[in-house]
């Protein structure tokens, strides 16, 4: 018998906020995280614009040892899983005698990479490059930082599926937890914001350019649109069973019902409707639920030309023209690899709080986009179910929905 699936903690350390209660207010404000930052137009960025996620300070928490082969991503994924495992009733004591598993979405490490790599060719010789960096240079550096520091016995892999590697990393525990495979795992995704990780996607042209309009440069489904705005940090979510939970006496904040995923096929970077499309009808199929039971929709929109409308299609045809739709790219900017992850945690906190987040700087809708009902401020809505959807490059497409738990 397939067991459910609940969530009982999640944590977030965003541009929009460290901790739940910043993102919280931010959420429900439309506060934008997106800055002007100087250092990337001397290293010859064509747009400085970013989410600005500040490095924490580790040192009240954690041993030197433990931080030596953190690099940001991990960094950043310390700080919202501790925050997650507090809220869920979970401790070290409790980890290490009770298999838990863990399920991270990192896709880079490029700025580790390129300051070993600078190093060597300033020292030459490999034998000065010091021991923390082959942790902090591997793709895992975030399953083995906190695997090691949680005392983690269960499943222990990093997924990589660019911009859907966090939604992959929560859908992949729920199939673990649902076939009775593991009782609890910790799922995520994390996404280092250094000048390094964005070069390349900068020399592609894909960001706006509206560097003198931080806060507005991010506009999806905008008819005036123009790229968008690269964004990081990590977002944690606790993924359980219901029977585990129950038994801890743990908050259940939502129940995961369905999974849809799909490969597109086609271009490595264009998107295409026809996955999105087979993306969001499985999500449904597998929740045995009706489109018209969704009451939000957290798009995946970035802020791109050919992205959004695709996705507008896809949404009018699956969900129709009724649902709220928003994308909090719009504040946070695209957070890349953890974006899967922390939309589902912004859906929840709207869920909790009876509100929609609002899709800052919409303000005229182009072909596509208004043919559904995007929201443009925050509005007051109870959300008894959500769909959140990611697509990356590759043509990597991820769906998930969740619903208020009912005993």
């Amino acid at each position: 018998m397939e067991r459910r699936v609940v969530i009982t903690g999640i944590g977030l350390y965003s541009c929009i906020g460290n901790g739940k209660e910043e993102v919280l207010d931010s959420l429900r404000t439309g506060k934008s995280g997106i800055i002007y930052d100087e250092p990337r137009k001397e290293f010859g960025y064509r747009s400085c614009l970013t989410g600005m996620v500040e490095d924490p300070n580790l040192k009240p928490f954690l041993s030197r040892r433990e931080r030596i082969g953190m690099h940001q991503p991990a960094m950043y994924a310390y700080m919202s899983t501790k925050e997650a495992l507090e809220q869920a009733k979970l401790d070290v004591d409790f980890l290490n005698a009770n298999e838990t598993g863990i399920i991270f979405g990192n896709d880079s490490t490029a700025g580790a990479v390129i300051n070993t790599v600078d190093k060597v060719r300033e020292r030459k010789d490999t034998t000065l490059i010091g021991s923390g960096d082959i942790f902090q240079n591997m793709n895992c550096t975030v399953n083995m930082s906190l695997s090691t520091i949680y005392k983690l016995k269960g499943i222990n892999i990093t997924l990589s599926a660019a911009c859907a590697s966090g939604s992959h990393s929560i859908g992949m525990g729920y199939l673990l937890i649902k076939q009775g495979l593991q009782d609890r795992v910790v799922c995520g995704g994390a996404q280092e914001i250094n000048k390094y990780a964005m070069a390349s996607f900068d020399g592609l042209g894909t960001f706006s350019p509206r560097e003198d309009q931080p806060a507005s440069a991010s506009r999806p489904f905008d008819a005036g649109r123009d790229g968008l705005v690269p964004s990081g940090g990590a977002a944690t979510l606790i993924v359980e069973s219901l029977e585990s939970a129950e038994k801890r006496g743990a908050p259940i904040l939502g129940e995961l019902i369905g999974y849809g995923f799909s490969s597109n096929g086609e271009h490595i970077s264009n998107p295409n409707f026809d996955g999105q499309f087979r993306s969001l009808s499985m999500a449904l199929k597998q929740a045995g639920i009706n489109a018209d039971v969704v009451d939000y929709v957290n798009a995946h929109a970035t802020s791109t030309p050919v992205g959004d409308s695709m996705e507008a299609q896809a949404i009018h045809s699956v969900l129709g023209g009724k649902v709220p739709v928003s994308s909090t790219k719009s504040m946070t900017g695209h957070e890349c690899w953890m974006a899967g992850a922390s939309e589902v945690a912004y859906s929840l906190l709207m869920m909790e709080n009876n509100f929609i987040a609002p899709n800052i700087n919409f303000e005229t809708p182009d072909e596509d986009s208004a043919k559904i009902n995007i929201v443009p401020e925050m509005r007051e809505q109870n959300i008894d179910c959500f769909l959140s959807n990611s697509f990356g490059f590759g043509g990597t497409n991820s769906s998930l929905i969740v619903k208020k738990f009912v005993k």
